[in-house]
């Protein structure tokens, strides 16, 4: 089992800039991909971004592409999801989400791929 908590959301303002943090617990957490979703109001859970076991690559979704940035600190099993530039549209539910893989071009970004999801943090951004 990987236990996974989120942190970091909050109300901000249209052009701003937030840091989500996700600390993991219970298994190696350098033997999982991680992944961040997202999911608004009305709306089916969307991919944002994730990053390889090593921290060597990374993907995104394109509409948050050039603005957010994943990173990962194995040594303290935690994933970041540093977010800048924050649109009235970036507005959801952000889950992070741990998987053993495959990093492939379709897997990665796919809901089964992970096999374990934080609670959720919100983010709110204002126009």
């Amino acid at each position: 089992q990987v236990q996974l908590v989120e942190s970091g959301g909050g109300l901000v303002q249209a052009g701003g800039s937030l840091r989500l943090a996700c600390a993991a617990s219970g298994r190696t957490f350098s033997n999982y991909i991680m992944g961040w979703f997202r999911q608004a109001p009305g709306k089916e859970r969307e991919f944002v971004a994730t990053i390889s076991w090593s921290g060597g690559s990374t993907y995104y979704a394109d509409s948050v592409k050039g603005r957010f940035t994943i990173s990962r600190d194995n040594a303290k099993n935690t994933v970041y999801l540093q977010m800048n530039s924050l649109k009235p549209e970036d507005t959801a539910v952000y889950y992070c989400a741990a998987g053993r893989g495959p990093w492939s071009t379709s897997s990665k970004t796919r809901d089964s791929t992970y096999d374990y999801w934080g609670q959720g943090t919100q983010v709110t951004v204002s126009s």
